[in-house]
């Protein structure tokens, strides 16, 4: 039973915290708020971030609120899963597996959403609609410096790979810091 509950919270929560993230990115990603999408995540993460941004407001484009509350959720989660699996956790801990876990989310995400962009690349090659313009908002800021780098192969653009490799290898970096593998 407590394995199965353990996944429920687990995913739960990061599937809530992948939508809080994406909020999180919009703004640095220079993100066109108009698109139905960007507008669904901001529609399900302010009931949230909007009373937490009354008391922390905004640091340039860092969305303080959002940070605040994507950290709660994630601490909480942890929390509750190392409680579960009869953990004596220690707040410090906890807090670094919850900043580390928030990372590595961010890290996957980009990761599936260069995956996305490149399956789309071949399905649906110049055809636009509010997906495909969110998923090329989301990847083209991570791209760009791997593309300036590597140059496309006989019309082949093989900087995807190249963005892949890095934020896995970050990844697995990080995975290595964290002190509760949960």
């Amino acid at each position: 039973m407590k394995p199965a509950l353990i996944f429920i919270i687990s995913t739960l929560a990061q599937l809530f915290l992948l939508v809080m993230l994406l909020r999180f990115w919009l703004p640095w990603l220079g993100a066109d708020f108009r698109n139905p999408i960007a507008q669904g995540i901001l529609r399900l993460t302010s009931p949230l971030v909007i009373p937490v941004r009354r008391i922390i407001p905004p640091i340039g484009r860092l969305d303080t609120a959002t940070v605040v509350v994507a950290f709660a959720i994630q601490y909480l989660s942890v929390l509750i899963i190392l409680t579960l699996s009869a953990v004596a956790p220690t707040i410090g801990l906890v807090a670094l597996t919850s900043l580390i876990d928030l990372v590595l989310l961010s890290l996957r995400l980009f990761t599936f959403a260069i995956f996305i962009y490149i399956i789309l690349s071949w399905i649906a090659p110049g055809t636009y609609n509010p997906a495909t313009a969110f998923i090329s908002m989301l990847v083209e800021p991570v791209m760009r410096p791997f593309r300036r780098i590597i140059r496309p192969i006989g019309g082949l653009d093989i900087s995807p790979i190249f963005a892949i490799i890095a934020l896995q290898a970050g990844a697995i970096f990080l995975s290595t810091l964290r002190p509760f593998p949960i």
